[in-house]
């Protein structure tokens, strides 16, 4: 066992998060989280940790950025042919995971995962900026490649091809994760953390308390 792992400690203790006090429905409960992620200026407050099955079996892990959340859902773009895009089609289910370190909160979701229309797609990917456009079409996500220099090439092609213009890629787009269930970790003292769960009962969001 190496020390310098095994003899890290925290103690947590910025925060509290009472099932009192917590709102009634999960997603007004995650919107004032972001909120003040946002506020305290976190590294990233928008990256998630997205967690999807393949057809063997094994779980995978990658971070994404969450791009829109309401009533519906959290939604991010990704390409739908790479490694995530492949295990999503073939099991339409995963997990989301925000670490708000600074904040000392956790925030876990699970559910169903389907497309966004391709409205959304389409007007997402206009706002992106060109650079992030081309990558795209650039990017064959996942796939092996020779060299980094198969990327540049694939660049300069496609900003030749499209120039200013280039259309949204028929592979890249939009999911919503539709979630059934949603998990708030503050840490706490003594690792006697507060963990919130709401699930999704008969239509009604249930909230109850978890042990730590």
């Amino acid at each position: 066992m190496d020390p310098r792992i095994a003899d890290l400690r925290k103690s947590y203790e910025r925060a509290e998060l009472d099932e009192n006090a917590a709102a009634d429905a999960p997603l007004a409960q995650f919107r004032t989280w972001l909120d003040e992620a946002l506020a305290a200026q976190v590294p990233e407050p928008n990256a998630m940790t997205l967690a999807t099955v393949g057809e063997d079996g094994r779980p995978s892990t990658r971070i994404v950025l969450i791009k829109g959340v309401d009533e519906r859902g959290l939604v991010w773009f990704t390409n739908y042919a790479s490694r995530k895009g492949r295990e999503i089609a073939g099991r339409p289910f995963a997990a989301l995971q925000f670490h708000w370190v600074e904040l000392e909160r956790v925030v876990r979701v699970e559910g169903a995962v389907e497309k966004v229309s391709d409205e959304e797609s389409d007007a997402y990917y206009a706002s992106r900026p060109l650079d992030s456009r081309i990558g795209a079409w650039a990017s064959p996500q996942s796939e092996v490649i020779s060299s980094r220099a198969v990327l540049v090439a694939n660049a300069a092609k496609y900003g030749a091809q499209f120039l200013l213009h280039p259309p949204r890629p028929p592979h890249w787009g939009g999911y919503r994760l539709l979630p059934d269930r949603w998990e708030f970790w503050q840490g706490r003292k003594s690792r006697l953390h507060d963990r919130i769960r709401y699930r999704l009962e008969a239509g009604q969001w249930v909230k109850e308390r978890l042990a730590p």
